[in-house]
């Protein structure tokens, strides 16, 4: 009885904030929308931006190193750096998929749809700031969901209990099967890719993130360099020593954070990890 009463005291003290339910949501047109990430107007009339959970489409629109290095890696993810035969057919095509998966937004979004969202600061452009939610289009289909069966998106990213009360593991792992099988029917950016290079292509990436840890002493972040747990993306806490994917997305669910010593309510982060991210941390 006592480990139990201590496992649910955990499991409480750890629990995401809870979601809001926003009916009647309409989309804002926008240049620089794509298929995860896109403005919103509210019943209200209030406007946000919604960074879907747990989908990420192609990047389309490229404007700086970040850009590019996360298109490469979306590239080698499908396994389509080789097609076309040279790396600007290549891109070409990766872009035109992230062009689609914006269509099919537009298209998906036509009529209004719910949100979800415990307003997480998703980060990402400097121009607004984003919030972490759940769309729900007016046929009632999870719209990440529908773009990672439609092969516009990959199963990645953050993840939480949905508001059906689906843990975020188990929609972690329904959101790969669907994966699964857009890439067996050949379906998006699936339809390009080589399955005899694919492997290769995964590999590449895990070696070239592996090589810059090392050049960094073991973490992926310089020397001096420090961020701020409370705005950081997820990939800036994936940089932090001993922080990998799961633990990048407690982080992220948990927020904000007030002084160091409140990452401790964040499963996977103890007093020893604390002390180890501490040289590394701001809280500005």
């Amino acid at each position: 009885m006592k480990t139990l009463l201590l496992l649910f005291l955990t499991l409480t003290a750890y629990a995401a904030d809870p979601l809001t339910h926003l009916e009647g949501c309409t989309l804002v047109k926008a240049d620089w929308s794509d298929g995860d990430s896109f403005p919103i107007r509210t019943a209200d009339g209030k406007e946000i931006t919604i960074r879907l959970y747990g989908a990420d489409c192609i990047e389309w629109h490229v404007t700086d190193e970040s850009d590019a290095r996360r298109l490469r890696e979306q590239r080698r993810y499908f396994g389509i750096s080789g097609f076309g035969g040279s790396p600007e057919k290549s891109i070409e095509a990766a872009k035109g998929f992230g062009a689609k998966a914006a269509e099919e937004i537009a298209r998906a979004l036509a009529e209004p749809f719910s949100v979800h969202t415990a307003y997480s600061d998703a980060r990402g452009d400097v121009r607004f700031q984003r919030f972490y939610g759940f769309v729900t289009t007016s046929k009632g289909e999870d719209l990440a969901e529908h773009l990672v069966g439609l092969g516009l998106a990959r199963a990645h990213g953050v993840y939480r209990e949905t508001p059906a009360g689906i843990t975020s593991t188990e929609f972690e792992a329904s959101l790969e099967d669907i994966e699964l099988k857009a890439a067996k029917k050949g379906l998006g950016a699936w339809s390009v890719t080589n399955w005899e290079h694919l492997p290769v292509e995964r590999k590449e990436q895990r070696d070239e993130i592996a090589e810059i840890e090392l050049a960094k002493g073991g973490g992926g972040l310089a020397k001096g360099e420090k961020i701020n747990p409370n705005t950081a993306t997820h990939a800036e806490l994936m940089k932090l020593h001993g922080i990998g994917e799961v633990t990048a997305n407690r982080i992220i669910e948990a927020r904000p954070f007030e002084k160091l010593e409140d990452l401790t309510k964040v499963n996977g982060i103890g007093k020893q990890t604390l002390l180890k991210l501490e040289p590394f941390l701001v809280f500005e």
